[in-house]
């Protein structure tokens, strides 16, 4: 068994993360913490997610001392914590023998300058950094298998790359014509916090981030192309739909794409293509990403939808099968029944 701890297990993907650690027939859940000024601090995380009334772990005030202890004691240590709190804390928690999973996006984006554009503040924890391997599990399995640091992907990058991957490594998009993203997510994505913004009552289907959103250079980061990314917030709770449109080089032919996109997910568990597209409900509480696509073969134009579940496919359930990679078990274990 290998021993986990998570922090900030309180909010949604820290809940998540509980469920699938205690779940997992490797793993063994040793703590589960919060920030020290967390109104969170010593409750049962069942008081706050029902679905997890079943289990009985406490939430404990983090603290550097706490900190140097895992790091000396844990196998692993996932963060789902805010982007300020990984990038501060990451130097400590590597230090020791655990391997870090951070779930935030600290630690995604190389550029050093971008990321301060983009998250607003500098990145100083260059050791971290170059360490970190990106933990897009379909992709990057063997930096992943070898990484003591995995930066756990965005949840818009997850489906957008998942989507596009296939058709950049085969040398299919027209390098002239931008990839278009529209991408829709549930307020799940913006935490647990109360916000006006992300309130029920207050989301109507809108844009958001337009042309400034943070997840646009990671998603060109790893596709090596531009793209117009364009979030959109709906209301309802869990999962993303990102419909993608590209421009494909000229003579590119159907069987062309539909083989980059089956070579590409031929050992891939978690990824469904489907013969239809994909709706949020296939994937909601699931591991799984659903791709479906169709090509204008006059035109040029290709039409492709990635759908996950954010807090699972986008979060929680790819930081468990980056940690599946890294121990050397199937990808989907602990996942899928």
């Amino acid at each position: 068994m290998y021993n986990v701890s998570i922090i900030g297990a309180s909010g949604y993907t820290g809940a998540q993360l509980v469920q699938l650690v205690h779940q997992h027939p490797a793993l063994s859940l040793e703590g589960t913490y919060v920030s020290e000024n967390s109104a969170d601090t010593g409750k049962n995380i069942a008081a706050l997610h029902g679905n997890l009334a079943h289990l009985n772990y406490t939430l404990t005030p983090i603290s550097n001392d706490i900190l140097v202890e895992l790091a000396a004691e844990m196998d692993f240590v996932l963060l789902a914590t805010p982007h300020e709190a990984s990038h501060d804390w990451m130097e400590t928690l590597s230090a020791g023998k655990a391997k870090i999973l951070d779930l935030s996006g600290a630690f995604r984006i190389k550029d050093t300058q971008v990321f301060e554009q983009f998250y607003g503040f500098p990145h100083t924890a260059k050791a971290s950094l170059s360490e970190a391997v990106y933990g897009l599990a379909e992709w990057y399995e063997d930096d992943i298998a070898q990484a003591d640091i995995i930066a756990v992907p965005g949840c818009y990058p997850t489906a957008s790359l998942s989507a596009l991957k296939p058709l950049a490594a085969n040398g299919l998009l027209d390098d002239a014509v931008r990839p278009v993203i529209n991408a829709v997510s549930g307020v799940s994505g913006a935490g647990r916090k109360a916000s006006l913004t992300s309130s029920f009552y207050e989301v109507s289907l809108q844009a958001y981030g337009v042309l400034g959103h943070r997840h646009t250079p990671e998603i060109e980061a790893y596709l090596a192309t531009p793209v117009i990314f364009t979030p959109h917030l709906g209301n309802f709770k869990r999962g993303i739909l990102a419909t993608v449109t590209v421009k494909l080089n000229k003579g590119v032919t159907s069987a062309q794409l539909d083989a980059a996109f089956t070579e590409a997910y031929a050992n891939a568990p978690l990824v469904r293509l489907r013969e239809s597209f994909p709706k949020i409900d296939d994937v909601a509480h699931t591991p799984f990403v659903d791709l479906h696509w169709k090509f204008d073969e006059t035109s040029g134009y290709a039409v492709v939808t990635a759908a996950i579940d954010n807090v699972m496919k986008g979060a929680a359930s790819q930081a468990i099968q980056c940690l599946n990679i890294m121990t050397a078990q199937p990808v989907e274990t602990g996942l899928v029944q």
